[in-house]
């Protein structure tokens, strides 16, 4: 059995091949699970905004699908707080198998809810109630994934690590949501999709379930973790307080505070590019959803190679500089392309565009997961790492249902996007700028 060194504070922790493989698998299909669960909202936002949110503007009834998408992020703060404190003391295998079967079991119960029409205003409280639920098991999710990868690979592959898991599991996500939109769009073509296609999307959601119970159940647990455990009982150590009290302490507090510049950056643009796509491609560009899948599935595969290279740039010019040089891109590319998307006529031109944005948008927050890694010790890592990541995209997943507000008509979204995104991406070049280099930090 080959054995790779994991290095920590001067320590080496000898890791087996094959249980770095299953962390590595683990934490990019448990991400790619949970964001499938999510994207397939985003996919069928403008039919489940007409059965659930009616209004005679089209743009009201899209925001109010993206607030809803909203309020599931403003949970997962909540749900980083109960299983990062969990995935803290307990270890990040339970907590990630709990999580990602609650994400899938939740999303598949979206399928079986009435509609407005069928229920009146019960059906879109029920919806609401539904994703507060998804909301808390989302973070969960992200509190266990988003350590035990980085945990369980050697330091040169950290940043690779942390974009194949961050951008690459999101990719792979939005793949799985696109296979199933294109299966379920030719299934139920036309109207028919308005009646059973959107549910069996939503029903889709059992596969993450199935395949996280099979995946994670036989998963050992992360060296680092493990290591922790062992040296607190040879020294009789007793914890003093739980993990999220000690990350609102001063001592970590303004640490959370400015992680929260680039984590609500890096948010913000991929929910207003990879996750705003859909629409615009429906509503914008007017493109049928066969073309769109398609479409769609090519951005996925972009992402996945955008999110492995900015992370790897990561290991080799550091953390900060990258988030410099992508932010410096988004801010200046990413307007250029909606706009130049809006016009284009042609379906090989809005592809390209499609494209194009995906590939910056995943860039933005490629070696994010690792940043924070290193900026806690073990003994916080998966709160720290969690709440910093979900209270960010929390803010930044609200972007979208503010777009759609300010934008009076379908004609008005490319430039609301273009100066969302101008200003949003400032903020987190100022947040590149101030943070420290934290490269090779990890303890």
């Amino acid at each position: 059995m080959t054995i790779a060194n994991i290095e920590d504070a001067g320590a080496a922790t000898p890791v087996a091949t094959r249980q770095m493989r299953n962390a590595i698998i683990a934490s990019v299909l448990g991400w790619s699970l949970d964001l499938f669960d999510l994207f397939i909202l985003l996919y069928v936002a403008p039919v489940v905004g007409a059965l659930f949110f009616p209004s005679n503007v089209p743009t009201l009834s899209l925001a109010a699908v993206y607030a809803s998408f909203a309020v599931t992020l403003l949970m997962r703060p909540v749900g980083s707080a109960v299983f990062g404190h969990y995935a803290d003391v307990y270890g990040r295998k339970n907590a990630m198998l709990v999580a990602i079967v609650g994400v899938g079991i939740s999303t598949a119960a979206f399928g079986l809810l009435p509609t407005i029409a069928q229920a009146g205003y019960i059906a879109p409280a029920l919806f609401l109630i539904l994703r507060l639920v998804q909301g808390i098991f989302v973070g969960g999710v992200v509190a266990s994934t988003h350590t035990i990868g980085t945990e369980s690979v050697p330091p040169a592959w950290r940043g690779a690590m942390s974009g194949l898991v961050g951008g690459g599991g999101a990719g792979i996500g939005a793949l799985l949501a696109s296979l199933v939109f294109l299966i379920t769009s030719s299934v139920f073509p036309g109207d028919l999709f308005a009646v059973w296609g959107w549910r069996c999307m939503f029903f889709a959601g059992l596969l993450s379930s199935f395949l996280g119970w099979f995946i994670f159940n036989s998963l050992e647990e992360s060296p680092f973790f493990k290591q922790h455990q062992q040296k607190k009982a040879a020294d009789k150590i007793a914890p003093t307080q739980s993990p999220v009290k000690m990350l609102f302490s001063s001592d970590y507090r303004n640490i959370l505070l400015l992680n929260l510049l680039l984590t609500f950056g890096g948010g913000a643009g991929y929910y207003l590019t990879s996750g705003y796509l859909p629409t615009f491609l429906k509503v914008v560009n007017g493109v049928p959803n066969s073309v769109s899948s398609l479409i769609l599935i090519g951005a996925s595969v972009i992402a996945l190679v955008s999110a492995i290279l900015f992370g790897a740039v990561s290991d080799l010019i550091g953390r900060r500089k990258t988030f410099l040089l992508v932010g410096v891109c988004m801010a200046v590319l990413l307007p250029a392309c909606y706009l130049g998307m809006a016009k284009a006529t042609d379906t090989t031109a809005i592809a390209l565009y499609a494209l194009a944005i995906a590939f910056l948008g995943n860039a933005g927050f490629a070696p994010i997961l690792i940043f924070l890694n290193e900026r806690f010790p073990t003994e916080i890592r998966a709160s720290g790492t969690g709440l910093s990541w979900n209270i960010g995209f929390a803010l930044g997943g609200m972007m979208p249902t503010f777009v759609s507000l300010a934008s009076a008509s379908p004609a008005q979204i490319p430039m609301s996007l273009s100066v969302f995104v101008a200003v949003i991406f400032v903020i987190y070049l100022v947040g590149a700028w101030i943070i420290p280099e934290t490269k090779g930090n990890f303890r």
